[in-house]
């Protein structure tokens, strides 16, 4: 049976709540055969970083070039890339794949726990490299605020905002509103001059992570198989928000409350 072939290029999360791990069980719970690049190992649990260290530039571009070689890959998206030199070796090795097929690119910059992940120098070259190249590109209220340097507080000021990334960047934002309060999380789309809002139950109490993983991954399970952006969105959306009202929690060997998403909704 033919399937789509979907690449990620992420960090390894070693609690399997994000990153590769999560891209990877996204994918296939979305009926895509996923392959993948890792870019750093993370060891971290949820809500805290306990030690991060990068993949040698050289390995990250190898990985991305035997696998773009040997499979034939349809749709490719970015998650945690650590340091300026990894980004510049990720948009040097997909520059001529992504001529074909859709990039995502999730500009991942800080844990749910507010651990920061990315070198301060790495934005630039996000800027400078990888979101000239992007089909999309997904941050939160967070990742936004710092690309533009200037707080999201509301829904009005949420929306001046994602039409300033699309006039900067030239290409499709995803604003992911999750962390505004309100019983509705609601992220807006702004492609081509257009605004177009996903909403979804504000689902309360949960300290999972890995929730931006999951919903790139799952846009880009929806690239893959050839639907249009907005309705990849919009499945997507649907989808995350199944992984988290059905979270796994375990007791941690401290006694405390471990959640983690449900991929298999």
């Amino acid at each position: 049976m033919a399937i789509p072939i979907a690449l990620t290029v992420a960090g390894s999360d070693s609690s399997a709540g994000a990153g590769i791990q999560a891209d990877l069980k996204t994918f296939s719970a979305l009926d895509v055969y996923g392959v993948c690049a890792v870019t750093c190992v993370v060891a971290e649990i949820p809500g805290k970083v306990s030690r991060l260290e990068p993949i040698s530039v050289d390995m990250v571009r190898e990985q991305i070039d035997v696998v773009a070689k040997h499979f034939p890959i349809v749709a490719i998206k970015t998650g945690l890339l650590c340091s300026a030199g990894i980004i510049s070796a990720v948009a040097e090795s997909i520059v001529d794949l992504k001529r074909q097929i859709p990039l995502v690119v999730d500009p991942v910059m800080t844990a749910t726990g507010g651990d920061p992940l990315l070198e301060p120098d790495a934005i630039e070259s996000y800027q400078r490299e990888l979101f000239p190249i992007a089909s999309l590109i997904t941050p939160n209220l967070d990742e936004a605020a710092q690309l533009l340097g200037d707080k999201i507080r509301d829904r009005e000021s949420m929306k001046r905002a994602g039409k300033e990334l699309e006039r900067k960047f030239k290409t499709p934002i995803l604003l992911k509103g999750g962390h505004l309060r309100g019983d509705e999380a609601v992220d807006v789309l702004f492609a081509d001059g257009q605004v177009a809002e996903f909403t979804a139950p504000f689902v309360r109490d949960v300290a999972t992570h890995g929730t931006g993983c999951t919903y790139s991954a799952a846009i880009t399970a929806g690239l893959a198989a050839g639907m249009p952006l907005s309705d990849s969105i919009a499945r997507a959306k649907k989808f995350v928000t199944r992984c988290i009202a059905n979270r796994l929690r375990w007791k941690s060997n401290t006694g405390e409350d471990i959640d983690a998403l449900n991929h298999q909704v």
